[in-house]
């Protein structure tokens, strides 16, 4: 596991690699990286934490644990590299920025744009072993990614927090209401998204919620 964090997130987060867990989970990736394939690959795995500085961060989208197919995990919720399929959960997510903000899809699936722009697209699981989703789980990576929320709710004020789905949903327990905004909805995935994500219009209300603190919205384009 290559550790490769931007300095600000650094700054909040070196702790968590001194605690027990993390070797724990450090050797249990050695361990799968000799015997499957993992993705993403080791330099990509805290991209959300490299290419959204902690002090930059004014939107959290959460995912659950990064896409399982070759090539398409890259450190970044929901985001897949250019020349790589748009996924079934980003094609619905397009559908509603569309339907929300009138925003033409791009024919492709990164969101690196988004992360510069400040919406840090974190996944509660940073690995996954090839063809095989959730087999990561319950090794570790929730008690980073929850102490980077944490520490976000702490130390930040705010903050949209954009939670799809159950296990999304779930923590909202780590954010203070009274100091960022939650918004919260069915998740995008073929299997859900008309119980309650089609119509949520999560870009709107987060452009709203910035707007009703006289501050500027989010630019949600992405370039094709």
């Amino acid at each position: 596991m290559t550790i490769k964090l931007e300095p600000s997130w650094l700054a909040v987060l070196q702790p968590e690699f001194d605690k027990e867990y993390m070797n724990t989970l450090k050797q249990f990736l050695v361990t799968e990286q000799q015997q499957h394939t993992v993705y993403p690959p080791n330099g990509e795995i805290f991209s959300a934490f490299t290419h959204t500085p902690f002090d930059k961060v004014r939107v959290v989208i959460l995912g659950q644990d990064p896409y399982h197919g070759p090539g398409e995990a890259h450190g970044l919720s929901f985001s897949v590299k250019k020349g790589i399929r748009v996924p079934p959960s980003l094609r619905n997510i397009y559908k509603e920025l569309q339907s929300d903000v009138g925003i033409t899809p791009p024919p492709h699936g990164h969101l690196i744009e988004w992360a510069q722009r400040g919406v840090l697209l974190l996944n509660t699981v940073l690995t996954v072993r090839h063809k095989s989703a959730n087999s990561h789980q319950k090794k570790g990576w929730e008690q980073f990614t929850d102490q980077a929320i944490r520490e976000l709710n702490a130390r930040r004020k705010n903050i949209v927090f954009i939670l799809w789905g159950a296990k999304a949903k779930a923590k909202k327990v780590l954010i203070d209401t009274s100091n960022h905004h939650v918004i919260e909805s069915g998740h995008p995935s073929p299997l859900a998204v008309r119980h309650g994500f089609f119509g949520s219009k999560p870009f709107s209300k987060t452009n709203a919620f910035f707007a009703s603190i006289e501050n500027p919205p989010i630019d949600w384009s992405l370039t094709p």
